[in-house]
């Protein structure tokens, strides 16, 4: 039988204010920080023992994350300083239930206050019961987890076969053949800009719009940076994102121009309907048939790339990508396109490969995110689950 106690959150687990780290005293090291919004960089030093679970205060508020090693949580967040005995990874799916936007302040900067959060009265089963719904919510985030890392196994996979095809000519002895040209890429694809839109048009909605929050830092397409919209009647057709379009980051926020440049190819639409890019997004898709889409998104998730288009920067606060960028960017490239076709067929089924592992991931966790409300309440009895 299932033993429910009643009483405040604080009283359950001890929320603390994380630490101060500015980025010029940040060393490099393996220690991962965590911000309001996820892991935002690493140290050489910890200030959190593992299990760790964190979530913002302010900034990005809502979001709540597990470290599994030792952490340095930002001032902008709040972490479980002591779980009172519950299971950790419990205490992370129950926290990713609470509604966090009640909780904060109406100031100008709203923040959470975790005396607040202390004060909320919640029910939390007997560690036996927290033990075996942890145990069923994580066989699904490891099945998650297994098919990231499968995928950035992949990902690594084509930008070795590029470079070794297009930079090395490994099978062509090392040598570039003679009869190979540089050639711009404006000559082999298009360029589409994205959709201009209005902030009023951002509402629930089955259309979803590809942004730079997209675009993860280390390189990467985040499905939960998309943002529904309901789009006006001058969307024109171009700027519709179709599967295994490539998208390109014009703009970026971030200090050290992490975002700008990066290439990724659209791998899933994530349960929408359709998808959209806007106008921090630059669509390239290839302009005849004998060079397909996965072929000029392998050409483009490049270290050369990428530094190409840091050559083509200008801004301060925030960065813009010049539009000499793209066209201007030069390959070395055979006349005829079936030389490279074996390169073309590898890189098409790995992209492929990587469409249908997120589309299974993004099936797992809308079943994970559809069973945590019902075994948090009991709904769903896992007594006879054995672990």
């Amino acid at each position: 039988m299932t033993y429910y106690k009643t009483g405040e959150l604080g009283e359950f687990i001890t929320l603390k204010r994380g630490y101060d780290l500015p980025q010029q005293n940040r060393k490099n090291g393996c220690v991962p920080i965590f911000s309001s919004s996820g892991i935002s960089g690493t140290h050489d030093a910890a200030m959190v023992k593992a299990p760790g679970v964190i979530t913002g205060r302010y900034g990005t508020i809502g979001q709540v994350f597990m470290a599994n090693e030792d952490f340095w949580p930002l001032n902008t967040t709040l972490y479980v300083e002591d779980f009172h005995g519950n299971n950790p990874r419990f205490i992370y799916y129950f926290l990713k239930t609470l509604e966090w936007e009640k909780f904060t302040s109406a100031s100008a900067v709203p923040g959470i206050n975790r005396n607040t959060v202390h004060k909320e009265v919640i029910s939390l089963p007997d560690i036996e019961t927290q033990d075996k719904i942890a145990s069923v919510l994580k066989t699904l985030d490891d099945k998650i987890e297994i098919n990231q890392k499968i995928n950035d196994n992949l990902q690594q996979q084509i930008r070795t076969l590029c470079n070794a095809w297009l930079n090395d000519y490994v099978p062509f002895g090392g040598v570039c053949p003679d009869d190979w040209e540089l050639t711009p890429l404006a000559s082999i694809a298009k360029f589409i800009s994205g959709y201009s839109y209005k902030g009023t048009e951002l509402q629930d909605s089955n259309i979803a719009m590809a942004t730079i929050k997209n675009f993860d830092r280390k390189g990467g397409f985040k499905l939960d940076g998309y943002k529904e919209i309901v789009p006006s009647s001058k969307l024109k057709s171009e700027h519709h994102a179709e599967l295994f379009d490539t998208l390109v980051a014009h703009t970026d926020l971030t200090q050290n121009a992490e975002v700008i440049g990066n290439a990724e190819p659209v791998l899933s639409f994530s349960g929408y309907d359709d998808i959209i890019f806007s106008m921090d997004v630059v669509k390239v898709i290839p302009n005849s048939p004998s060079i397909s889409k996965f072929l000029i998104a392998a050409m483009l998730q490049t270290q050369k790339f990428k530094d190409h288009c840091l050559g083509y920067v200008n801004g301060t606060t925030v960065l813009h990508l010049s539009k000499k960028a793209l066209p201007e960017y030069l390959l070395r490239l055979p006349h005829d396109f079936t030389i490279i076709q074996p390169l073309d067929d590898a890189v098409s089924s790995m992209y492929q490969q990587m469409a249908l592992n997120i589309d299974e991931s993004v099936r797992l966790a809308a079943l994970r995110n559809s069973l945590l409300p019902k075994l948090m309440s009991g709904e769903i009895d896992v007594s006879g689950i054995s672990i």
